[in-house]
């Protein structure tokens, strides 16, 4: 198995947790050198099971790190170079991983060389970069200061290979692709293929909200892409009884796992907290057993651990509730919602324990109109199949307030986790109202 496929993700985004100004620093301004708090956390992060830092953008930005203005250079605002690879050696002596955010759709307006286009017009040798539209460039999905890069130029694509060697170089494990719907697939092959050739071990996980998620792999060149259809369909099913919806997203999530594991979460630093999303808030236990059983490559949102709160909305400012400030070390986040954190660590031990769940499909057993049972079967053969094979871990949902049965395959489980009951000799499930189980057996007969 690649490393990759054992990664389970802790996401952080850098300038909030660390409390940065909102716009860059005047010139001049000494850096700020907040990067080295981080390291203070990396015990956190493998306590919660997790083995991977994922940070957002971390280069020199207008204001909110997606306006990169160059990226070759951290953001002062968050430390200097040192502070990063330092960051990045002190998580690899404790067998952590860092992704970093790479934002090649588009640049903000004070990038280098969209500035010498703005003073020399065509004739600046960065004429080609930039699409021209009307009286001005093409931008992002409308945003004026993030001015779209043009991908068909070969100059883009060294650029962007550059960057991602050059901070390969210094340590970091891979890259978190922005936006990566919205650049042309060959351009995505051409930049990993040159960039696997000197780090073959280098992982590409793009942003892809909708689409063909599968071609960005097969003809993209990337690793996986984020699994908004399982993320919508998760809190969407909790919030409307419907088990349906989350077990037809299911078949969808078994496809896409025929040609790559795709990178699951509940939250993200784009999105209103599974914990505010969610009406009943006895449904977070039933999303996080979802995200820790099911295929794919997990990511916990810094925050979402201890079950914290913050709603997205369209305005300016309007990401300011999920992106907040942290504490300067763990130990201050006190007991606040401890259990929530707990639960995270059992499921992830659980997940830990049973590795082949990264390409495992789901087969769902009991499907009405508040119960949802389904299992994941480990490989008996192939090089996949490792010590456990054939191992089976079964989970069960109700979605409704009262109590409810349903089945599994007759094996001799052992729950895991959750307030249900399953019968080993005839496979029936027992829930209490908003009850879930997650339950392992050594295989399932037949």
């Amino acid at each position: 198995m690649p490393w990759s496929d054992h990664a389970i993700w802790w996401h952080v985004y850098p300038l909030g947790f660390l409390g940065a100004e909102r716009a860059a620093l005047p010139p001049g301004e000494p850096p700020r050198h907040r990067l080295p708090v981080l390291a203070d956390w990396l015990d956190h992060l493998l306590a919660l099971g997790c083995n991977g830092l994922a940070l957002g953008p971390v280069f020199a930005a207008e204001t909110h790190g997606y306006d990169t203005t160059d990226h070759f250079r951290v953001d002062p605002r968050l430390g200097t170079e040192e502070d990063l690879t330092e960051l990045v050696e002190r998580a690899a002596e404790r067998g952590v991983r860092v992704l970093l955010d790479g934002v090649f759709n588009h640049v903000g307006r004070s990038f280098g060389p969209f500035q010498d286009v703005v003073r020399h017009g065509a004739a600046s040798p960065y004429a080609d970069w930039f699409v021209p539209e009307g009286d001005d460039f093409r931008t992002f999905e409308g945003h004026r200061h993030l001015v779209a890069l043009n991908h068909e130029n070969p100059e883009v694509a060294d650029h962007v290979a550059a960057v991602m060697e050059h901070w390969l170089d210094r340590g970091v494990a891979g890259w978190r692709l922005d936006a990566a719907y919205a650049v042309p697939r060959p351009f995505w092959r051409t930049v990993t293929d040159r960039v696997r050739a000197r780090h073959p071990q280098a992982w590409f996980s793009g942003e892809v909200i909708h689409g063909d998620y599968a071609a960005y792999v097969t003809e993209g060149g990337l690793d996986s892409v984020t699994q908004y259809e399982l993320w919508k369909a998760v809190w969407s099913s909790l919030n409307d009884t419907n088990p349906h919806e989350l077990a037809w997203s299911f078949e969808r999530h078994n496809a896409l796992l025929d040609t790559f594991p795709p990178q699951t979460f509940v939250g993200n630093h784009d999105v209103t907290r599974i914990a505010s999303r969610l009406h009943e808030p006895r449904h977070l236990a039933h999303a996080l057993a979802v995200l820790f059983t099911v295929g794919g490559i997990p990511s916990v949102y810094a925050g979402d651990e201890r079950a914290w709160q913050g709603v997205k909305e369209e305005r300016v400012g309007g990401d300011d509730a999920v992106r907040p400030v942290f504490p300067a070390r763990p130990e201050e986040l006190g007991e606040d919602r401890l259990a929530v954190q707990r639960l995270h660590q059992t499921l992830v031990g659980l997940r830990r324990r049973n590795a082949w769940l990264v390409r495992a499909r789901t087969q769902v057993h009991t499907l009405d109109d508040t119960v949802l049972t389904y299992t994941l079967t480990g490989p008996a053969t192939g090089p996949a199949a490792g010590p456990g094979s054939g191992a089976a871990v079964a989970v069960a949902l109700n979605f409704g307030a009262a109590p409810a049965t349903g089945a599994v395959p007759a094996a001799p489980w052992t729950r895991g986790a959750g307030d249900g009951d399953v019968d080993a000799g005839s496979g029936t499930v027992s829930l209490p109202a908003f009850g879930w189980c997650v339950a392992t057996a050594p295989g399932i007969p037949g």
